[in-house]
């Protein structure tokens, strides 16, 4: 087996800078390439080669004006799968047979990782809030889960129950009543009997055989038999990925993800085997993005040589090799302010720091959507159990987003109430800025409650002779 090829990176040469931002951007989800083979599938489907943006809009909208007949359209030139109407939504008699015979070790799990999520999800609802100034005002913000929400799992390659653990628990931990699952119609998907196991066990009555940007589309706008969402979470290709970007103002979405990727930090503590494995394992998504930053020298080499052992071990080796090859690194820093400031460019889904004290070097960083620390804490705790989700930022895009939780599905509404005095002490306020911004409106619907002295001041309504005769009291009836 040939040694690893990974690219090297010194960030005290000048191009350092450059070469992060490429390798951050390499698999960014909006990347508007054109491979050969998609070129022919856009020309078969659409009669014309179209980008994937461009592709993913046309299906949108043919999926908003013509409902199911689009999306079984869809499914069947881009999934090659031809459903019938009454095929897309699969039975709960399917789901509880699936369940019924699936293997209690796999159930016990999935309950035991159920119990994991709803726990450390429950523990970080916002709480409804109040301040009070008494006499005065009553100010208030109040939470409420949202009433319906999508789910996308993804099953091309493989089956992810650990994606409905990690999507559907934080949904149910905010109070979520109705939530839809779309699994794409493949054997790894909605007709994998472990998938349907785990939303038999999670309560998931409504799962659709429904996949790629179609799919997403159907819960955006609702189609015959699926009612539209409130808001579409879960992780995706490409495709997945533009239509949630092409939804999002209709319904709310979590957020847009790449592949998956890690970068990890070390000194000359950390054992090489560890670090090699913690890369591979993102590797072998692939395509996965792979990094190892350190100040340590000797501890690329380590670190090389301890991938080319474990992969020669491992079952999905050729795939995370040619991942490593592609997406991944090894970078030398002059020193650890350096390889601080390359993670906070990178600004990676997953950080795992195992140095000496990976506290203090947690403390600093500025970006990352998880964070591990430690040589004890791999990123497939995280992935599969232990309680925060592991639907997180790609791409550099931990700057400004984070990691799903359930607060996520809850919308927070502002509530006033003021009295009389309370709108007299603010009042001047408000309408000098109204009448700054020329809302002159704003200001006299202030002006007129500050300069009158309430209700009481209100003419009293004049008495009304009662029309009714003494002699007619029974009531009307309806025949």
């Amino acid at each position: 087996m040939p040694i690893v090829k990974l690219r090297r990176i010194d960030l005290s040469t000048p191009s350092a800078t450059q070469q992060l931002y490429k390798l951050r951007d390499q698999l960014r989800w909006d990347a508007e390439v054109v491979t050969p083979a998609g070129k022919k599938l856009t020309q078969a489907v659409f009669g014309e080669a179209l980008t994937p943006a461009r592709a993913v809009e046309r299906i949108c909208q043919a999926v908003r004006d013509k409902g199911l007949a689009a999306v079984l359209h869809f499914t069947e030139q881009l999934d090659k799968i031809k459903l019938k109407p009454e095929q897309i939504r699969v039975p709960a008699e399917e789901m509880a047979a699936a369940h019924a015979q699936a293997e209690s070790e796999f159930l016990e799990v999935i309950r035991q990782i159920q119990y994991n999520v709803v726990q450390f999800q429950s523990g970080l609802l916002h709480r409804d809030a109040e301040m009070r100034v008494s006499g005065k005002h009553e100010l208030h913000v109040r939470y409420r889960p949202m009433q319906r929400v999508g789910i996308y799992c993804p099953g091309g390659a493989a089956a992810y129950p650990s994606t409905l653990l990690m999507t559907v628990c934080p949904a149910q931990a905010a109070g979520v009543e109705e939530i839809a699952v779309c699994l794409p119609p493949t054997p790894s998907g909605a007709y994998n009997p472990r998938m349907l196991a785990v939303c038999h066990e999670l309560g998931i009555r409504e799962v659709y055989r429904l996949g790629g940007a179609q799919a997403i589309a159907a819960m955006a706008y609702g189609i015959e038999g699926l009612k539209p969402v409130d808001m579409i979470i879960g992780p995706g290709s490409q495709y997945v990925a533009l239509a949630k970007k092409y939804v999002f103002g209709h319904v709310a979405i979590d957020c847009l993800a790449g592949p998956s990727e890690i970068v990890v930090v070390a000194d000359d503590s950390a054992h090489p085997d560890y670090l090699a494995l913690d890369m591979i394992a993102q590797a072998e998504h692939a395509p996965g993005v792979a990094i190892l930053v350190t100040w340590y020298a000797p501890l690329l080499d380590e670190v090389a040589a301890a991938l080319d052992k474990q992969l020669s071990r491992l079952e999905r080796g050729d795939l995370a090799r040619e991942s490593l090859e592609r997406y991944g690194a090894l970078v030398l820093a002059p020193d650890k302010k350096e390889a601080l400031r390359c993670v906070n460019t990178l600004a990676p889904e997953h950080l795992h720091i195992q140095t000496r004290d990976p506290e203090a070097f947690a403390d600093d960083v500025q970006h990352a959507g998880a964070i591990f620390l430690g040589p004890f804490t791999p990123v497939a705790l995280g992935d599969y159990a232990a309680g925060p989700s592991h639907v997180l930022p790609t791409g550099g895009t931990a700057r400004f987003a984070s990691g799903l939780n359930a607060n996520d599905f809850r919308k927070r509404t502002s509530i006033l109430r003021f009295t009389r005095n309370g709108l007299k002490e603010i009042a001047e306020d408000v309408i000098y800025m109204a009448k700054v911004e020329g809302l002159t409106a704003h200001a006299a619907s202030v002006e007129i409650r500050a300069n009158d002295r309430g209700p009481e001041a209100r003419p009293k309504p004049k008495a009304v002779k009662s029309q009714v005769s003494p002699t007619n009291t029974k009531k009307s009836s309806i025949s």
